[in-house]
């Protein structure tokens, strides 16, 4: 639409031309090419917090102090100052404005952390009203904890995990939700899954998804668990098939006595401790089962077919466990399965691993891949928009840059699956960030691959720490090639003098605003170097 670079030129030509249908937004993101944060105020004088992220309406900067117990919530403001000199833009910032308080403003402080317990620092999640934030807590680990009450062996375990439903606006807390003695992986909202106002969380102890709704009045409701049991009333209704089996009819006794054994059950053996197989691992099983079967028509070939790819690997689906978990709507869910090794490994890349739809509703498993699986990899490809689901009333989440809506991103992926020494590495390599973690990439159009082009080494929409240099990162204009937008340089201006310590960055750019943070942070506990990127 835009032939002319001058921001002027470009106002009057939205006056005057029209763009085309269902094209206005995406002429209207064209204008940052032309604001974008083009001055930068290093080692800024800020409190000593870990910064977290900002909420999608850019309304707040959420933040926890270093100890991990108190919540402190900001409110962004533009930067003000006078000046009375002719020529201000010559002129350096004013001392006051060289400050944190100067872009923004605090808005309370919560202590969320009760005794023993400590803030998880990665964790945050909106709802889609921007109304609510949740947060989570939790005490130290148990990594040797035994496996009792159906616990999977290998699993840690958490004495205490809660969490805390805010209203944001104020900082209430509404309403806890609390697991005991039990492991939900906290880091980057991995366990945790908020799509419209249904939550999922995933106990890789105990292997159940519990399916809760966040009510308008700011209320956790249970909907449902899915684990042991898919239905409501499937607990209810084995344990009343129990009930009949050991205390049968009095007129039947003649008839001898009941071999329980025989049914798998024993008269002091409760429900839960049963030998049965979990609900869902029994729908997978009959779902991986029936696929092999329709594979082929002949009884003999079938029975070898049976044999080779379902009997042989049997105890090997029987020890999957859940890992994780998304929406893919408000009635299908991404299950991915795998080893428990796998599940509380930091990498498992190279972990064999399952993807499974589940249909909630007629609690079915509705597909079944492997990570090594080409038909998902082309699904990935063309649709990864539907995996990176957002909320009705998403403002930005929309435009996020994936494979499947911007062509630069396509480009660059068949370039990496070009250069790939082995297709099928590449294709696990690819399928390892399924399921997307819940609101883990940044919606700013500086982020926006049809608008910039920036080294996603070293920096990208997704909220992941990143190895720090000392060289500037580059936004260049994506449809002049060789004109320079903005650069972003983390840590103090005149680089660091300690080359031999290993430091880490991590990038908080608003939603909407030319405004970013760049912190850069040690291993040892030093206070963090913040700059702040803003347009003056």
């Amino acid at each position: 639409m835009f032939k002319s670079n001058n921001v002027t030129a470009r106002i009057f030509q939205r006056q005057i031309c029209t763009p085309a249908p269902g094209t206005s937004i995406y002429s209207a993101r064209r204008f940052y090419e032309n604001i974008v944060p083009s001055c930068t105020i290093y080692d800024v004088e800020c409190p000593d917090q870990s910064f977290r992220k900002f909420t999608e309406d850019g309304l707040y900067l959420i933040s926890f102090s270093r100890n991990h117990q108190e919540l402190i919530v900001y409110r962004p403001r533009w930067l003000s100052f006078s000046c009375k000199e002719e020529d201000c833009d010559t002129h350096g910032l004013p001392l006051k404005a060289k400050k944190f308080e100067g872009f923004f403003t605090q808005l309370y402080t919560v202590t969320l952390a009760s005794s023993g317990e400590l803030i998880c620092k990665d964790f945050f999640l909106y709802s889609e009203t921007y109304q609510f934030g949740l947060f989570a807590t939790s005490t130290a680990q148990i990594h040797d904890a035994p496996a009792v009450g159906g616990a999977v062996q290998g699993v840690p375990s958490v004495e205490k995990i809660t969490f805390h439903l805010l209203r944001l606006e104020d900082g209430a807390v509404l309403d806890e939700r609390v697991f005991c003695n039990d492991y939900v992986n906290l880091a980057h909202s991995m366990g945790v899954f908020l799509y419209d106002d249904l939550l999922a969380i995933v106990s890789l102890r105990y292997q159940r998804i519990h399916i809760l709704q966040v009510r308008e009045s700011g209320n956790l409701v249970d909907v449902q668990t899915i684990g042991e049991f898919c239905h409501e009333d499937d607990e209810l209704f084995l344990y009343s098939n129990v009930q009949s089996m050991m205390n049968p009819d009095k007129s039947k006794l003649h008839e001898g006595p009941v071999n329980h054994v025989a049914n798998g059950l024993h008269r002091n053996q409760p429900v839960g401790e049963t030998p049965f197989l979990t609900g869902i691992k029994q729908r997978l099983l009959s779902f991986i089962f029936q696929g092999i079967w329709n594979e082929e028509t002949d009884p003999s070939l079938r029975m070898q077919c049976l044999k080779k790819k379902f009997y042989f690997h049997f105890q090997d689906y029987v020890d999957l466990i859940i890992w994780k978990v998304q929406f893919l709507d408000r009635h299908h869910l991404l299950i991915k399965f795998g080893s428990v090794d796998g599940g509380v490994s930091r990498n498992a890349d190279n972990q064999p691993a399952f993807f499974a739809v589940y249909n909630m509703e007629t609690t079915e498993i509705v597909a079944f891949y492997q990570n090594s699986t080409d038909e998902l990899y082309l699904l990935f490809e063309l649709f990864c928009d539907h995996f990176h689901v957002s909320g009705k009333s998403s403002l930005h989440m929309n435009f996020i840059s994936t494979h499947s809506n911007n062509i630069h991103a396509l480009e660059q992926l068949r370039s990496n699956k070009n250069k790939a020494c082995s297709f099928s590495q590449f294709v696990k390599k690819m399928l390892s960030s399924l399921p997307f973690s819940c609101q883990s990439q940044s919606p700013s159009p500086y982020f926006d691959q049809s608008l910039f082009r920036y080294d996603e080494k070293l920096i990208s929409a997704t909220d992941r720490h990143r190895q720090s240099t000392d060289h500037p990162i580059k936004f260049i204009s994506r449809r002049q090639p060789n004109i320079l937008k903005f650069k972003i340089k983390t840590g103090p201006e005149a680089g660091n003098t300690d080359s031999g310590t290993k430091k880490i960055s991590s990038f908080i750019f608003h939603p909407f605003l030319p405004l970013a943070l760049s912190i850069q942070q040690t291993l040892f506990l030093q206070p963090a170097v913040v700059n702040i990127h803003f347009r003056r």
